[in-house]
């Protein structure tokens, strides 16, 4: 297994049970099937993860079953979020002695600082950990958005590895990709995008964490074969395909947010046969009805085939 992070490395979605225990059967399914696809690695308790939705002991059995599950055969990177830096030192120390290959951490949030306060809480991270560590830019979910200079500044000390970009600032990115080329690459920077990762690629990103890989992950490992390969062309087309696919998180009706984003990842996942049912976390409810006819219609539009019937996925749930 490389140690070395790049390609496509989806945010591994988390299936649960109708009694919303973990879904061991669905979870391996999922994670064979997108590496079969040829992805280069996995991140484990991402925001697709359900990571803020789950206690401890839940994180733990989830980080525990996709390193059993995974083997070795690429790397795994296992989200380290919560509110402040000793609560993340805690979940980075269970994920290292599990297995993980590297962590990923945000910002502090809800006792919200400046930027002072994030460079410590990065480098503390860092000095309580030995492993590789990413930074998740997630500010719709952090209330921060984490500044290039400082990313720079943490990569070039070697305390950052890289960076999970899901700020969804196209401009900022793309300096932050400059800048990094310009002191010599001391960054792996990834798009958490699903839509532009074409735009990611041509701009000089070193890969992709698209949620939707967990549906489609064939369209995103052709892409990044074609993108290394100077092919824009194929890159553009097989962006142009996923685009349509993820239509499937704007169709539902009367949800937002978590529950028509991840909650049409998870439908669709039971449409095509993948996890056993699209039940969500407390207090999210799953998809039903007309909004789980309408994904299926996306899905079929884009030519996936499906293995079981809206009717068939809502009756999965209570």
């Amino acid at each position: 297994m490389s140690t070395k992070f790049g390609g496509v490395i989806p945010p591994v979605v988390t299936p649960l049970t109708a009694d919303h225990e973990l879904d061991r059967a669905s979870f391996k399914r999922s994670i064979d099937r997108m590496i079969n696809a040829g992805v280069n690695g996995l991140f484990i308790m991402g925001s697709s993860g359900e990571v803020v939705f789950s206690t401890d002991k839940r994180r733990e059995e989830i980080i525990s079953a996709a390193i059993e599950f995974v083997d070795g055969r690429v790397p795994v990177l296992v989200g380290c979020i919560d509110t402040e830096t000793n609560r993340v030192i805690e979940h980075a120390k269970v994920a290292q002695r599990l297995g993980a290959a590297a962590i990923v951490a945000t910002a502090p949030f809800y006792a919200l600082g400046g930027v002072a306060e994030i460079e410590r809480h990065f480098r503390l991270i860092h000095e309580a950990v030995g492993l590789p560590l990413f930074a998740y830019d997630i500010p719709v979910c952090v209330h921060t958005k984490l500044p290039g200079d400082l990313l720079l500044k943490l990569g070039k000390d070697g305390i950052l590895t890289g960076v999970k970009d899901s700020s969804n600032d196209d401009v900022s990115f793309r300096f932050l990709v400059d800048d990094n080329n310009k002191a010599g690459h001391p960054l792996t920077l990834l798009t958490g995008q699903e839509v532009v990762v074409d735009g990611a690629y041509m701009a000089g990103a070193d890969g992709s964490v698209p949620g939707l890989a967990n549906v489609e992950a064939t369209g995103y490992t052709r892409m990044w074969k074609a993108f290394q390969e100077k092919d824009w062309e194929t890159v553009r087309a097989e962006q142009n395909k996923l685009s349509a696919i993820m239509r499937i998180v704007t169709v539902p009706t009367g949800v937002q947010g978590y529950g028509a984003g991840v909650g049409a990842f998870k439908t669709a996942m039971a449409l095509l046969g993948v996890f056993d049912t699209n039940q969500m976390p407390e207090p999210v409810l799953a998809l039903k009805g007309e909004n789980i006819r309408a994904i299926a219609e996306v899905l079929t539009s884009c030519g996936l085939t499906l293995a079981r019937t809206p009717e068939e996925v809502e009756a999965s749930t209570r």
